[in-house]
């Protein structure tokens, strides 16, 4: 077997076997088949696509290429979360804790941000002191302590799709439908869960632009973790408008200790309580409401646990950018429209994200918005408040917003539910 035979194989629209499937991830994990040549097989699965047998064998291969992660010591069933990413998504943050104050244990695996959407990483390191890599010894601790860990995946965790990940970034072969669910089920399944709940983001700000595209992944992903005996659950949830009021790293922490303090935006608080609820329903946990948990502080006294286990002081003053610049409103009306990537753009040049995987961030930068879509304004009242370090960024970020938002005398917002649809088995 080479190279060559499966590219020209998958190229001609044939369905890969088994073999060459295990072959292909085998070698080049190993470095045996040539960037190259991956490239040009991710591209013919771009326009062939893959049956349903090959996105199970796909996300297999890429499993068995690392090691796979246990939580049999643990006295609480596993349940996890993944989202595919948005503007203002913070949602992971009071989540993690809430489960774990109502008897979850979520060893929550997460990723840095890159372009427009932001990174659960880069969010809590600019907590003073928060450790994101951990040993799988240290995650095992923590959940003991606190019942949520967050952390990197470690090197061992599935390293054929870190080599593919990074490949697809820069071939223009990140849409395919098979290489993303793929990508993300293998890392969640080589995870050790028992249980996972997808958020599928749906809209401007999100990958998947509509629900019809949105519905496709989550119906993947969810036959993916199935077909692996991890009980899976999909959301798909609206990502047209930013969640929250923030987008930006310090930001972000802030606001969602808001929200386990029992108050934050509404938004963020209904879709963490309804993944909260998923994903304790998937771990067949009943009992104890979250949203009850971020009422009473139990929620608050895990994230306080939680922090303080990674190295973390939660009682220490978040970053704060040394320059601002506020966009006041030009006539009074209602906010109709606030396009989320258009916010995420903004963010990310205001140093909030990285253009490359080794860029750093800056914690205190990002955007926060005064009104939401359906709220009234009024002339001169402020719109954005735009935090850098750098003034200089401030010019692109006012481009990048120019026509983000329409105010208009009458009007009502045409936009998504929250809450769009719901998959499972």
């Amino acid at each position: 077997m080479d190279a060559i035979e499966v590219i020209v194989a998958k190229r001609d629209g044939a369905e890969l076997s088994t073999p060459q499937i295990d072959w292909v991830i085998e070698h080049y994990t190993s470095g045996a088949v040539a960037h190259e040549q991956m490239a040009a097989l991710n591209m013919a699965i771009l326009l062939n696509g893959m049956s349903r047998r090959e996105i199970v064998d796909w996300t297999r291969a890429m499993i068995r290429s690392g090691e796979r992660m246990d939580w049999d010591a643990l006295d609480r069933p596993t349940t996890d979360k993944h989202s595919t990413g948005g503007v203002g998504d913070k949602i992971t943050l009071p989540l993690a804790p809430a489960v774990a104050a109502c008897g979850g244990a979520v060893p929550q695996l997460s990723g840095r941000g890159l372009g427009h959407t932001g990174g659960t990483l880069d969010k809590l390191e600019s907590i003073p002191g928060w450790r994101a890599h951990l040993t799988n010894e240290e995650m095992l601790s923590v959940l003991r302590e606190a019942g949520s860990v967050i952390c990197a995946a470690g090197e061992g965790l599935a390293p054929a799709d870190r080599k593919l990940y990074a490949l697809r970034d820069v071939t223009g072969t990140v849409e395919s439908i098979p290489l993303i669910a793929s990508s993300i089920m293998s890392k969640k399944i080589a995870e050790g869960t028992s249980a996972l709940v997808l958020d599928v983001k749906v809209g401007a700000g999100a990958f998947m632009k509509t629900p019809e595209r949105a519905h496709e992944l989550a119906r993947t992903m969810v036959e993916l973790g199935l077909d692996a005996g991890v009980k899976t659950v999909a959301l798909l949830t609206a990502m047209d408008r930013p969640l929250g009021n923030t987008a930006g790293n310090a930001l972000e922490v802030a606001e969602s200790v808001e929200v386990l303090a029992g108050g934050g935006p509404a938004d963020v608080v209904e879709l963490t309580v309804a993944l909260a609820r998923e994903m304790l329903d998937a771990a067949g946990l009943a009992g104890k409401d979250p949203e009850d948990a971020l009422r009473d502080g139990s929620a608050m006294d895990c994230w306080r646990r939680m922090i303080i286990a990674q190295g973390g002081d939660p009682d220490a003053p978040l970053p704060t950018a040394r320059e601002t610049h506020t966009i006041t409103a030009s006539a009074s009306g209602v906010l109709t429209r606030l396009d989320a990537y258009a916010v995420g753009l903004a963010a990310w040049r205001l140093g909030a994200g990285r253009a490359r995987k080794e860029d750093p961030v800056s914690a205190g930068a990002g955007v926060v918005w005064h009104a939401r879509p359906g709220e009234h304004v009024t002339f001169g009242q402020p719109l954005f408040t735009l935090h850098s370090d750098d003034p200089t960024r401030f010019e692109r970020a006012l481009a990048a917003l120019d026509g983000s938002f329409d105010l208009v005398e009458h009007g009502t917002p045409d936009l998504l539910p929250l809450i769009i649809e719901r998959i499972d088995s």
